[in-house]
C-alpha cells in the first residue's frame, strides 16, 4: 500500500489555519458588505470553450482540463491521439476534454453576467469567496489550488468604481493590520505605448513582457520584446517608458509629455490623475503610487489596472484587478463595462503569518471543558453546558472518565483557556470550579451564576 500524499502545490489545513483563514475571509466579507456588494458563488468547473482565449497565451496554458469520462476500448486509438495531440498545444478537443476547473473567477462572473444580463439590476455588484485551479510551478505564495476573493462591478463607467475599489483594498488590509503598496496603472498608457510600436497587435506581446519585469529584469524583458518581433528601437522607447520615476505628480508630468499628441493616452493619464487626486490612504504606513511598469498580463484589462504589495515581505502581489470594459462581449453581450479586483487569501495567509500579524483569540474556539467526573456529574455538567452554548459560549464534556492530568493534557493541547471541574462535592453544594489555565487563577461559582462568567472577555448580559 502506497504512502498517503497530496497533489503538488495543494494543503490540508487543520484547525487553527482554518481559523485564522477564515479571520482573513471575515475581514474581506465585512468589508465587501459594507461597500454594498453582494455574494455570488459559481461552479468549480466551467465548459472549457468558456475560458480557453481569455487568459492570454500564458494563461491558457495553467488551465487544468478535465478529462471527458467515458473513454473506453471502444474508442478509436487514433483519435484519442489526435485529441490528446490537441490538448497538449493548448486547443480544445471534444473526444477528450469539454471542460476545465476555473482558473479565476472574473471569466465564470463574466459568463453568470451574460447569462443573466436581463435579469440584473445594473449597476451590479458582487463579490465571490472560492477556490481557483492553476496548473503552475508551485513555490512561496503560488499554489495549483488557492481561493480568490473578488469584487466586481458591471454596468457603470463611472472612476467612482474604481476609487470605491481602492478604498476597499486600503480598509481591508488597515483593518488586517497590513501596511501594503497599491499600485495603479492604466492599459490606456499601454496601448498608446503599443501604438508607437507598431500597433495594437503589439500589446499582449508588451504587457506580457512588462508584466516580468520585477521577476527577470530590464534586460531579459528587452530580449524577450526582441524574440516577440519588436525592433531595437521600439524597445528602446519602452526602457525609456519604464524608466519613468518620481513622484506621483511628477510621473504624470513626464507621461503628459511623452504622450502629448495621443488622445488615447491622454485619457489614460487623465483617468490616473483623478484616482490619485481622489484616492487618499488614512494608514500613514500604507502607500499609493503609480507604477507604470504594472501591466497585468491579462487580456481583458482596457482601463485602470491594480495591484497590491505587502510591505516589509518578499512575495508576490497579494492583489490585483482593473476595468474590463467589454469582457461580457466574449459571451455575445457587448458594451458592459465592468471594473474589478481580487485578494489573494493564500498569500495574505502567509504575510501575515510571516509578520505575525494575526491577533491572539483568531486561534480560539473551544472556551471551557467540563471535566467528567463521574455519571452524576456528568449529567449535570451536560446540563450547564447546554445553557452555556445556547448563550454562545463554546465549550465540551470529556468524552470519559478519566484521571485529571489527562484530561488536563487535553484541555492544554487544543488551547482551551478554562476549565470546569464539577466533582460529586461540588454537585452537592451546588457550585462549579473555573480554572483560568493561562492564570492558575481558579474560583467558585455557583450553577446559577455559572451563565454570566466571563469566558471570553467581553461584558455578558
Amino acid at each position: 500500500m502506497s504512502k498517503p500524499s497530496l497533489p503538488q502545490g495543494t494543503r490540508d489545513f487543520d484547525a487553527a489555519t482554518v481559523r485564522k483563514r477564515n479571520y482573513i475571509f471575515n475581514t474581506i466579507k465585512e468589508v465587501f458588505e459594507l461597500y454594498g456588494f453582494q455574494p455570488l458563488e459559481t461552479p468549480a468547473m466551467e465548459n472549457l470553450e468558456t475560458l480557453m482565449g481569455k487568459y492570454g497565451e500564458e494563461g491558457d496554458k495553467l488551465i487544468f482540463k478535465i478529462l471527458n469520462n467515458g473513454l473506453d476500448n471502444q474508442a478509436k486509438a487514433d483519435k484519442i491521439k489526435a485529441g490528446f495531440e490537441k490538448v497538449m498545444t493548448g486547443r480544445s478537443s471534444k473526444d477528450i476534454t469539454e471542460r476545465a476547473l476555473r482558473y479565476d473567477l472574473t471569466i465564470p462572473f463574466a459568463r453568470y453576467v451574460a447569462m443573466n444580463y436581463n435579469q440584473l439590476t445594473l449597476p451590479f455588484k458582487r463579490y465571490q469567496l472560492q477556490p481557483v485551479w492553476r496548473a503552475d510551478r508551485p513555490q512561496k505564495g503560488r499554489y495549483r489550488e488557492f481561493y480568490q476573493c473578488d469584487a466586481d462591478v458591471v454596468g457603470s463607467r463611472s472612476l467612482v468604481n474604481e476609487l470605491e475599489l481602492a478604498s476597499i483594498y486600503a480598509t481591508v488590509f488597515q483593518k488586517l493590520g497590513l501596511p501594503v503598496e497599491i499600485r495603479i496603472n492604466n492599459r490606456k498608457i499601454l496601448s498608446a505605448l503599443a501604438a508607437e510600436c507598431g500597433g495594437a497587435e503589439k500589446m499582449t506581446d508588451i504587457a506580457i513582457a512588462i508584466d516580468k519585469l520585477d521577476k527577470i529584469g530590464i534586460e531579459k524583458v528587452n530580449q524577450e520584446l526582441a524574440e516577440r518581433g519588436l525592433s531595437q528601437e521600439q524597445i528602446q522607447l519602452i526602457q525609456q517608458f519604464l524608466e519613468i520615476s518620481g513622484s506621483n505628480e511628477e510621473k504624470l508630468a513626464r507621461l503628459k509629455t511623452i504622450f502629448a499628441g495621443n488622445s488615447t493616452a491622454q485619457e489614460g493619464i487623465g483617468e490616473l490623475e483623478y484616482i490619485i487626486e481622489k484616492f487618499q490612504i488614512s494608514n500613514s504606513e500604507s502607500q499609493r503610487s503609480i507604477d507604470v511598469t504594472l501591466a497585468r498580463g491579462l487580456n481583458y484589462y482596457t482601463g485602470t489596472i491594480f495591484e497590491v504589495k505587502a510591505l516589509g515581505v518578499q512575495i508576490g502581489s497579494i492583489g490585483g484587478g482593473g476595468r474590463y470594459d467589454d469582457l461580457t462581449g466574449l459571451f455575445g453581450v457587448p458594451n458592459v463595462p465592468g471594473v474589478g479586483i481580487s485578494f489573494g487569501v493564500d498569500r495574505i495567509y502567509d504575510v501575515l503569518t510571516e509578520l505575525n500579524l494575526f491577533p491572539a483569540d483568531v486561534y480560539s474556539g473551544t472556551r471551557l471543558l467540563f471535566f467528567n467526573l463521574g455519571v452524576a456529574e456528568a449529567a449535570k455538567a451536560f446540563e450547564l453546558m447546554q445553557e452555556l452554548r445556547a448563550g454562545g459560549i463554546a465549550c465540551e464534556l470529556f468524552h470519559e472518565t478519566l484521571k485529571f492530568d489527562k484530561q488536563f493534557k487535553y484541555a492544554e493541547k487544543k488551547g482551551i483557556p478554562y476549565v470546569a471541574i464539577l466533582g460529586s462535592q461540588e454537585l452537592e453544594a451546588e457550585i462549579i470550579v473555573i480554572k483560568n489555565l493561562q492564570s492558575g487563577v481558579q474560583e467558585q461559582v455557583t450553577f446559577t451564576g455559572l451563565r454570566n462568567y466571563n469566558f471570553d472577555g467581553r461584558e455578558r448580559a
